[in-house]
């Protein structure tokens, strides 16, 4: 009797670490005391590279333009034990996908290590289209086949996010709309 006590108490020890570690990561992924993250994009997997969040940047003002280049962000981790790298990416969308640092400089194939999360994202090495050669709204969507060295080629069909228009001086915290002036 013992034993089966063990391994009921072992099975509700396990029970309740995973259900702490989901809170943890849905804390993570939270706000101060609410939910408020809604990450955008597309979700993929080849071989052993999983991709997530994968969208183009929100237009600025309009539509991107015709000649536009456009960001394109995304986030790769390696689940394999041996390294490999993006080489690359294509679209009949633009004239070409280049992969670029934070200030628009060319870049060398994006190393992915085993076990690291890569973020391709504003402010750090990411991918953008040079050249569009069509005007891609808020919402529309886009095929971008990403080429890596070892995991190969994937289509993704992804998105270019909504702008949120925020007049932040109307309402006392950031990012929250206010009744219009008439209610």
């Amino acid at each position: 009797m013992f034993a089966r006590t063990t391994g009921v108490r072992r099975r509700a020890i396990a029970f309740l670490t995973v259900v702490c570690l989901a809170a943890l990561g849905t804390a993570g992924c939270a706000g101060d005391d609410k939910l408020t993250h809604n990450p955008p994009g597309a979700n993929a997997r080849i071989g052993p590279v999983l991709i997530r969040y994968a969208h183009l940047a929100e237009p600025p003002d309009d539509p991107w333009q015709r000649g536009a280049d456009v960001p394109f962000y995304l986030w790769l981790f390696n689940q394999g034990q041996r390294a490999d790298r993006l080489l690359g990416a294509e679209t009949t969308v633009a004239e070409s996908v280049a992969i670029v640092s934070s200030d628009g400089a060319a870049e060398d194939p994006v190393p992915l290590p085993p076990g690291e999360l890569v973020e391709l994202e504003k402010g750090r090495t990411h991918l953008l289209l040079k050249g569009l050669k069509q005007q891609i709204r808020g919402g529309d969507y886009v095929w971008i086949t990403l080429r890596f060295e070892r995991a190969g080629e994937i289509a993704l069909q992804v998105h270019s996010q909504i702008p949120t228009r925020v007049d932040d001086e109307a309402t006392a915290e950031p990012g929250l709309t206010s009744p219009s002036p008439d209610e």
